[in-house]
């Protein structure tokens, strides 16, 4: 997010990274991403680090509440811990684990943040309220890339071989089930049903209903073409692998070592295609996953995710829209989304 939360302060942020034995020197807002609030924190031990404040409110397991999101969260950090320190698969950027305990002595949704924090559960994911949760990593050196670049024939094969390796790994306890029909595309629906009722949400609620209204044939179609794609897919009854869910170049750093995967939030069992989906829309492109795995991609569950990707993100923007909002820059990134994810359902 470019904007830092108004409900977040910064003596929450500094108590969270003490329970993770961190005493900041420097704290420096990274304005990076979507949905989540980044900084980047040198200790005063000249360690760096890459901390994260998830906003469970925007987090995919959000129709069942923050509550759950806050579950799915810990599952996705606990299996990419799992995944590095179990499986020995060094490109999984893994979070560290808090250092302190600290019991409450009421509910985290009605406790007082200030002076209390919820580590009591075995996670590196930290609740700071009842709806920031913060998670650190260990700073990396390197460049990354940005969603939508496209990587040369060379750099996807590696990225291939990554998910390959990922693919074939016994899943984790922790790993959760990533279901083919996401709760937030129910707000799509919901959206879709209430086109002839003022959206009273903000300043760009009315923009969002008339502009969802201009697109709303296209997109009960590609609801519809969801749908069949998803009776498609549970009839091929592929195996279920560990998915990292956003292997884009905007979640890869080029290390010294080679390619490094972030953001493992959204990790979860589902077919490979879930992955692959991000790195090419033809099956011939992705022959080296089949040459080191023996499984061929199919071309239907490639375009299932692709159209599920966006999907979600109007849902997203949906909510967005639909609840209480300002005019501020990040509200602008997501206009910019919005029309763009239903210009691409339109094409």
């Amino acid at each position: 997010m470019k904007a830092l939360p108004d409900d977040l302060h910064d003596a929450t942020l500094l108590r969270g990274l003490a329970a993770y034995g961190i005493t900041p020197t420097d704290v420096t807002y990274a304005p990076v991403g979507f949905g989540d609030y980044h900084w980047k924190v040198t200790g005063d031990d000249d360690r760096h680090w890459f901390v994260t404040v998830s906003d469970l409110e925007h987090k995919e397991h959000c129709g069942a509440g923050a509550e759950a999101a806050l579950k799915g969260l810990r599952q996705a950090m606990d299996t990419a811990v799992a995944l590095r320190e179990r499986d020995g698969l060094r490109f999984v950027v893994a979070p560290i684990a808090p250092t302190a305990l600290i019991t409450p002595v009421t509910p985290i949704a009605t406790a007082d943040v200030a002076d209390v924090i919820d580590v009591t559960h075995d996670s590196p994911v930290i609740p700071l309220d009842a709806r920031y949760a913060l998670t650190v990593f260990p700073h990396i050196d390197g460049h990354t890339g940005e969603f939508g670049q496209k990587l040369d024939d060379a750099d996807r094969d590696r990225v291939l071989a990554l998910l390959a390796q990922l693919h074939s790994r016994t899943p984790p306890d922790s790993t959760p089930t990533t279901p083919l029909e996401p709760a937030g595309l129910t707000a799509v629906h919901t959206a879709l049903r209430d086109l002839a009722t003022p959206w009273p949400g903000g300043p760009l609620a009315e923009p969002a209903r008339h502009l969802l209204a201009v697109h709303a044939t296209a997109l009960r179609t590609r609801l519809a073409d969801f749908d069949a794609l998803a009776a498609h897919v549970r009839r091929r009854a592929a195996p279920l692998v560990v998915t990292h869910g956003e292997p884009h170049p905007g979640n890869l750093i080029q290390a010294d070592d080679g390619y490094l995967l972030v953001d493992w939030d959204t990790v979860g069992l589902a077919v490979p295609e879930r992955d692959l989906s991000l790195l090419a829309d033809d099956p011939a492109a992705l022959t080296h996953y089949t040459e080191l795995t023996g499984r061929a991609p199919d071309a239907e569950a490639l375009e299932l995710y692709r159209l599920r990707w966006t999907l979600l993100d109007v849902a997203e923007f949906v909510r967005w829209f639909r609840g209480p909002h300002g005019r501020t820059s990040d509200t602008q990134s997501a206009w910019d989304g919005f029309t763009g994810a239903l210009t691409r359902l339109a094409g």
